[in-house]
């Protein structure tokens, strides 16, 4: 039998058919579009995220700069602040070396001052007491004197003047002993620069250094330190030269009780009437000690005085090498010269026999 296709059932059955496929597209299309939309909305939340990140990162980026310069900033105001405290440092350093030495030299000069008036007094005192009214000091009362013999030294019936009143008192305080005769104008020092040590000075100044490679200092090593260093014992004058120069030299008085801490030959070492660098036998009363060696030597006083003459002027030039002389190059250099001399009188055997 064939099917009808136009009556009523038949279209009913034909929009069911097409229902039932609708229904299965309209829900795929559905899920396409939410599936669409979640895409779009996790896009748009990553890219958001993204976003927020970066900005952090910038502002991160940003606040690291600020606190790399704060970093920067305080480590260059640590510099500076321990620059200057160095330099106060050093500056306070200066001064205090600089009133020492001319407190060294005030206390010097007021020493020789009262040296001076204590040997004044000495010659009054002296004086006075040969002056007695049963026998007047004419020196003290001219008035006494004849026209005629206030030019001599005796007069009839009188004492005679006493010599060693007169040699002790000053010359311009007592009445000259020849009147006719003029008085001679004391000699006054001067000095002129040399021009040739003078330029290997400025040229040392530039670069201080203790090195002798320097024009200047291989001079003062050549002319002055070598040859007042030079002792009969050798080798002991070489190991004195180096102490000096490294600054590891040790000078002490002899005690008169302790004995010293000897470990080298007695006759190497010398003794307290030997000295261990010249040989000759002298009364030492200071013995030195060359670096950490236990051994000590007995000196006499006249190679202490040219040690330490030696000594003098490696502190100086020490000195101004640290930078502690805030003096003129020429200043520095008779200091240098002067220093110099005093190391060429101390080789000549001249020293000031310093009883204390």
């Amino acid at each position: 039998m064939s099917r009808s296709t136009g009556g009523p059932g038949s279209e009913r059955d034909l929009e069911r058919d097409r229902g039932q496929d609708r229904g299965p597209r309209l829900r795929r299309s559905s899920l396409e579009i939410r599936e669409k939309e979640i895409r779009e909305k996790g896009s748009e939340i990553l890219r958001e995220q993204l976003d927020a990140a970066q900005t952090e990162l910038k502002l991160k980026d940003k606040e690291c700069e600020r606190l790399s310069q704060i970093r920067n900033q305080l480590e260059q105001e640590l510099e500076e602040l321990t620059a200057s405290l160095f330099e106060e440092a050093h500056k306070m350093v200066r001064e205090a070396n600089v009133k020492q030495a001319a407190a060294e030299k005030q206390h010097r000069e007021a020493q020789g001052k009262i040296d001076v008036l204590q040997a004044e007094v000495t010659a009054l005192k002296t004086l006075v007491l040969t002056s007695t009214p049963s026998s007047p000091n004419r020196q003290l009362h001219p008035q006494l004197l004849s026209a005629g013999t206030r030019g001599s030294h005796r007069h009839g019936g009188g004492h005679t003047r006493n010599k060693s009143a007169s040699g002790a008192f000053p010359p311009n305080r007592t009445e000259p002993e020849h009147p006719s005769a003029p008085a001679q104008p004391a000699a006054k020092e001067d000095r002129e620069m040399d021009s040739v040590l003078f330029a290997e000075f400025l040229a040392w100044k530039q670069r201080p250094s203790l090195e002798r490679s320097s024009a200047f200092l291989s001079r003062i090593h050549r002319e002055d330190i070598g040859p007042c260093l030079s002792f009969t014992r050798s080798q002991l004058s070489q190991a004195v030269q180096d102490a000096v120069e490294n600054n590891s030299l040790t000078i002490e008085p002899i005690g008169t009780s302790a004995a010293p801490l000897v470990k080298a030959a007695a006759v190497e070492c010398g003794g307290p009437k030997k000295c261990a660098l010249s040989g000759m036998s002298r009364l030492c009363r200071h013995r030195i000690k060359l670096g950490d060696k236990e051994s000590y030597y007995y000196i006499s006083p006249s190679s202490r005085a040219r040690i330490t003459a030696v000594c003098n002027f490696f502190t100086y030039i020490r000195y101004i090498q640290q930078g502690l002389v805030r003096h003129d190059a020429e200043q520095m250099f008779w200091e240098v010269t002067r220093l110099r001399r005093e190391i060429t009188v101390a080789k000549l055997g001249f020293y000031l026999n310093d009883q204390g």
